[in-house]
């Protein structure tokens, strides 16, 4: 499943918040269901809120590191995070992962990746 949402520009950090409850409900999946969640960590700030507003355990969120650790690459930021996130359903054989990201203007994405391994 896909979901990209608009939220108010003002506060376009926060599309994560509302884009993964989006493709959760699209997909009948909850935040319980998910192995892994890579939300990418355009703002400290902006990440530790939309974190919190949607209750994503810490030992399931960028187990790898997110854009802080790694790096935030404009324009490939979903790239990043599906190249951080299939090796590592891989290896600890996750069965459900969640992408999501903010977009600049007042928008959010979230995807829904199953490993059918």
């Amino acid at each position: 499943g896909f979901s990209a949402v608009g939220v108010p520009p003002e506060i376009m950090g926060i599309g994560p918040a509302a884009a993964i409850p989006a493709v959760l409900a699209q997909t009948g999946l909850k935040v319980d269901d998910i192995d892994i969640f890579e939300v990418n960590e355009a703002f400290a700030s902006q990440a530790t809120y939309c974190v919190h507003k949607l209750k994503i355990p810490g030992a399931k969120l960028n187990p790898k590191g997110g854009a802080i650790a790694l790096g935030h690459p404009l324009g490939c930021t979903g790239a990043r995070q599906i190249a951080t996130l299939l090796p590592e359903m891989k290896r600890t054989k996750a069965k459900l992962g969640v992408v999501s990201m903010c977009i600049g203007g007042g928008m959010g994405a979230a995807g829904v990746i199953v490993n059918e391994q």
